[in-house]
């Protein structure tokens, strides 16, 4: 089959591979209708992420048609069309049976933290949906059927992207009337705009650089928007128009926010993890015991994370992967109703074969990129 594979910083090619088998009885292999880009995939591209050989297939949003099936499978069969939540779940450890997906205990044998789908041997070494054809291993507990109704646009982004949207505004402890500051309005964060909205935000003020995306926040969303390039304390001219700081703070941007030299450096030296513009943003920003969700994905430890200034103001901090099986359901009624409409942040659709161009386009920002889907 084909796949897109990470070759090196900067380097993803579309290879033959082999084909994936089913390797266990509870297994499902799907053929993959679509499939998408996440921001998360750019820190692969970039070569941030530890673990990830030359060669490995990647991409973790990924839907499809199921085609085989292991012996075990029993609440899912051969010709449903599936999505896949982006973590690796098995089901029946301690974390799974309290509802943490995404950081089962039995699905990743290369370390503590859970697995994930395409993001190299330290997330369990798990090939990804950027792919013809994906194997997907505890099939009895991920995989939800796609009703007829929806189309693959609209179900695609359960897998993740709206998933991590609607829990990053959920652990924000958004409330109706709330003042909230989304970091980044890339995917993840024009989806969680819209959650923090449904969820009766009262006022919700976007913060990006890039033109075109905040200008999408504002005419699809509603929402205001704030260009961190115009100001010289972004964080502290947040709080002086929301008359002491919002309610809730999501960081949609992790890592890969807007770097100093030293970060750059340190990041280069693999000292420090990557950037922490947005934390030291968000740590601003927020009002004395307000809330602060991190889902922007983020690496190794950071040097002079602004621990004091949370703590000093009674914030409540949270973070970490969407544990997205808890989820798939309740958002698919959501799309269903017409409540949340996900699809308007796609701006490409590309076939499979074109996955470098596509990569390049959303990497650079190109032709007002904000989402790729890529058809196999």
């Amino acid at each position: 089959m084909k796949a897109v594979t990470y070759q090196g910083f900067k380097n993803i090619k579309v290879k033959k591979v082999k084909d994936p088998i089913i390797e266990q009885d509870d297994d499902v292999i799907i053929k993959v209708t679509s499939t998408s880009i996440c921001g998360s995939d750019l820190h692969i591209y970039h070569g941030l992420i530890p673990g990830v050989n030359k060669g490995h297939v990647i991409g973790h949003e990924t839907m499809g048609i199921i085609v085989a099936t292991g012996k075990e499978v029993n609440h899912i069969k051969k010709g449903d069309r599936i999505i896949v939540p982006f973590p690796v779940s098995c089901g029946h450890c301690y974390y799974c049976e309290h509802e943490l997906w995404s950081q089962c205990d039995d699905s990743n044998v290369n370390g503590e933290v859970g697995a994930v789908f395409g993001y190299g041997k330290l997330l369990g070494g798990y090939d990804g949906g950027q792919a013809e054809y994906l194997r997907v291993p505890y099939a009895n507990v991920g995989p939800t059927i796609v009703p007829e109704y929806l189309s693959d646009e609209e179900a695609l982004f359960l897998t993740d992207a709206l998933t991590t949207a609607y829990w990053g505004a959920e652990q924000a402890n958004v409330r109706v009337g709330d003042t909230v500051v989304v970091l980044g309005s890339g995917p993840i964060g024009l989806l969680t705009q819209k959650c923090a909205a449904y969820m009766g935000a009262g006022r919700i003020i976007a913060v990006d650089h890039v033109d075109y995306r905040l200008n999408h926040a504002k005419t699809s969303n509603g929402v205001e928007v704030v260009n961190f390039n115009d100001y010289k304390n972004t964080g502290e001219y947040i709080k002086e128009i929301t008359n002491g700081g919002a309610d809730a703070v999501i960081d949609c941007v992790g890592l890969s926010g807007k770097m100093s030299f030293v970060e750059k450096l340190e990041t280069a030296l693999k000292i420090q993890g990557g950037s922490k513009s947005a934390i030291e943003i968000a740590s601003q920003a927020v009002r004395k015991g307000g809330n602060v969700s991190l889902v922007g994905v983020y690496g190794a430890r950071y040097n002079n994370f602004p621990l004091g200034d949370f703590f000093s103001r009674n914030i409540t901090l949270k973070m970490g992967q969407c544990p997205v099986h808890s989820y798939v359901d309740p958002l698919m009624n959501l799309v269903k109703e017409k409540k949340i409409d996900p699809t308007d942040i796609i701006t490409h659709k590309l076939p499979l074969y074109k996955s470098e161009q596509a990569y390049k386009l959303f990497n650079n920002k190109e032709e007002d990129c904000i989402k790729v889907i890529l058809k196999p």
